[in-house]
């Protein structure tokens, strides 16, 4: 299994290209300097009023598939 954590800060009004479906997948820079892209989708659970904000870590299998995304506090 690999993990990426990393952090997001994605405005409401920012958020809208994703949730209309424009922008489908994120591209994020991990805290260890790599560049990690995953499906929009998973962010859908972590969105507020004020956005999506936080750190979060991304964990799939070494292939890169079957990835999960969880909020860290």
């Amino acid at each position: 299994m690999r993990r990426f954590e990393f952090q997001l800060s994605i405005s409401a009004q920012q958020y809208l290209d994703y949730y209309r479906g424009s922008v489908r997948q994120v591209l994020v820079r991990c805290t260890t300097g790599e560049t990690i892209q995953f499906p929009a989708a998973h962010l859908t659970p972590y969105v507020s009023t004020a956005g999506i904000h936080g750190r979060f870590v991304l964990t799939c299998d070494d292939a890169g598939k079957g990835s999960t995304l969880e909020r860290r506090a």
